[in-house]
């Protein structure tokens, strides 16, 4: 059975009532539990975390290595700044898949730019809650690829 870390980054915790026309009107309890169904019906198991804290997600990211299988990170604000939080997941070198409730190259042109564009393996943005069901859908597959 895989074993995928899910972390949900700054701000995340305020979905349902932050800025729902972007974000969506989910919960980020119910955008968690739709991802252990997807996971279960892909015999997955998967663990969600969420902080504001930069330094929380890197140490969550060391600790993945030799622990999960692959992460799904949807860093917020820290994609478009963290060069601390890219190398974290460049030197796990644990598979990682960049989400985004939001298309963020259709935003603010400082949300265009991902430092972690160069160190996953792919990303998933738009869909709303559902670019969590698909990231770990195709996180998934290319485990079971390699």
């Amino acid at each position: 059975m895989r074993r995928i870390l899910v972390l949900h980054g700054p701000n995340l915790n305020l979905l349902g009532t932050r800025d729902p026309s972007v974000y969506g009107k989910a919960t980020l309890e119910e955008i968690n539990a739709s991802i252990q169904v997807e996971a279960e019906g892909r015999a997955a198991e998967v663990e969600c975390r969420q902080s504001n804290h930069e330094g929380e997600l890197i140490d969550w990211i060391h600790k993945a290595r030799g622990t999960f299988d692959g992460i799904l990170l949807n860093a917020g604000g820290f994609t478009h700044t963290s060069v601390a939080l890219r190398d974290a997941v460049a030197a796990s070198g644990v598979p990682t898949v960049e989400v985004h409730l939001s298309n963020i190259e259709a935003r603010e042109p400082f949300r265009r730019v991902s430092l972690l564009a160069e160190v996953v393996v792919g990303r998933v943005t738009g869909f709303r809650g559902a670019s969590y069901t698909a990231a770990l859908a195709a996180l998934l597959e290319h485990l079971n690829s390699e």
